[in-house]
């Protein structure tokens, strides 16, 4: 019990000190990047409203995350 406290602790510390090595300019990119893939999903919320269908509107969620996020569905994956 004592070693698993320990390795939490570690753990935490180490997660702390991570965040806190971001500077300010990477902090603003990272806000950047996360509402530029914000605005892809809303694209493609819409596309999916407009009854584009799923194929459609998962092409253009790819092209629109160009460079944002890692994976075919921009970040985001989905249970189905």
């Amino acid at each position: 019990m004592k070693k698993s406290f320990l390795f939490l602790f570690a753990a935490a510390a180490l997660s702390t000190a991570a965040l806190a090595q971001h500077s300010d300019q990477e902090v603003k990119e990272d806000i950047a990047r996360h509402r530029a893939m914000a605005a892809a999903h809303e694209g493609a919320a819409r596309c999916l409203e407009a009854g584009k269908g799923e194929k459609v509107c998962m092409q253009e969620l790819s092209v629109a995350c160009k460079g944002l996020a890692l994976g075919k569905y921009c970040g985001m994956r989905h249970a189905h």
